[in-house]
């Protein structure tokens, strides 16, 4: 019986992002308070009478078969497993990849029925957690292509507050240790002699599960791609990346209702000479150990960029978060206007 404070915390954390649509089904999940939560979990989901419900929190997932398929889910993390409750959109969205889900019958003749679709992935068969720039994303990986998924959180608190309580979890499991480490000093554990190179930081559980985060050279190749985008002189080193974020672009759906809008998600980068957004691929990098090409995109791929010199007014909305921001330019089909008048009246 879990304690009244664990209770009153996975109470307080099972909402749904005012942004979000969910299907009926997880509207359901999100309107149970208190016991009856612990209740539905014990009933409807975990796959053992002993295990013990420890975190709950709402995100967007990505698997690795359906790459292209961004869906919201309940996670729900107990002593055993991590549960994905899934949107049932995603069943009828990704027809494609059929034999990643064994659907029966999906579509009940009672319109009151409401099915979500529940992607287990036990904790012993948990191998990684590759955690994402600035904590906006984790990716949490197992055995095989079937095993991997990344959770879009866009929020370094709610990444910190899982990897925390899956560390937690982990350390009750029984696994055999791993045979003691001959001791290292922090250059030869960490560093390459040959490069001088820092490697990424990576920190091995006593469950043996690794928890590997960015380095430095990370953030240093985004830059050098960025400088490359910009299609201009500018020295990469030079180059500073200020912000990083997870975002959505909004797109109105022309001919519906005004409120209507479509949400892509974007990654939205800022320097200090440009803002861009680009459709980064979360889920494939770094490699899988089984993966035996590289995936087919680039992890980041240019979908707009602007001068900061163009623009004209940032118009803010005054909802709760999350923030919406209109970015307004005022650049002629997004071109350095004086660039071209010296080409055009002063050159040949």
């Amino acid at each position: 019986y879990p304690s009244e404070f664990l209770v009153q915390k996975i109470t307080e954390d099972n909402q749904i992002p005012l942004h979000l649509h969910v299907s009926v089904s997880l509207q359901y999940v999100a309107g149970l308070k208190g016991n009856a939560l612990v209740e539905f979990f014990h009933g409807n989901i975990a796959e053992v009478e002993n295990e013990e419900l420890r975190h709950l929190m709402w995100s967007s997932v990505l698997f690795y078969k359906a790459p292209n398929v961004e869906v919201m889910a309940c996670v729900l993390l107990s002593t055993k497993a991590v549960y994905f409750l899934l949107d049932d959109s995603f069943i009828h969205a990704d027809e494609h990849q059929s034999e990643f889900w064994t659907k029966e019958n999906w579509d009940c003749d009672n319109s009151s029925f409401h099915l979500s679709c529940c992607f287990v992935l036990k904790l012993n068969d948990l191998q990684s957690v590759n955690v994402g720039l600035f904590d906006q994303y984790f990716r949490i990986a197992g055995h095989s292509a079937d095993h991997i998924v990344t959770c879009l959180t866009r929020d370094s608190y709610d990444t910190h507050t899982f990897i925390q309580q899956l560390m937690a979890v982990l350390s009750l499991l029984a696994r055999t240790p791993s045979p003691e480490p001959v001791d290292k000093d922090f250059y030869s554990e960490f560093g390459s002699k040959n490069t001088g190179k820092m490697e990424n930081y990576e920190l091995i559980h006593s469950s043996r599960v690794k928890f590997i985060y960015p380095n430095e050279e990370e953030i240093g190749d985004l830059a050098f791609l960025v400088a490359e985008k910009m299609d201009c002189l500018t020295d990469p080193q030079s180059l500073n990346i200020l912000l990083y974020v997870l975002a959505f672009q909004v797109n109105l759906i022309e001919g519906s209702t005004p409120n209507t809008s479509l949400l892509q998600p974007k990654t939205l980068i800022l320097t200090s000479s440009d803002l861009f957004l680009f459709n980064e691929d979360y889920i494939s990098y770094p490699l899988p150990d089984f993966a035996k090409e590289p995936p087919q995109r680039d992890k980041y791929q240019l979908a707009d960029g602007r001068r900061i010199r163009h623009l004209d007014r940032v118009l803010m909305g005054y909802q709760t978060y999350p923030q919406a921001l209109t970015f307004v330019f005022d650049d002629v089909q997004n071109q350095d206007l004086m660039q071209n008048l010296a080409l055009d009246h002063f050159g040949e």
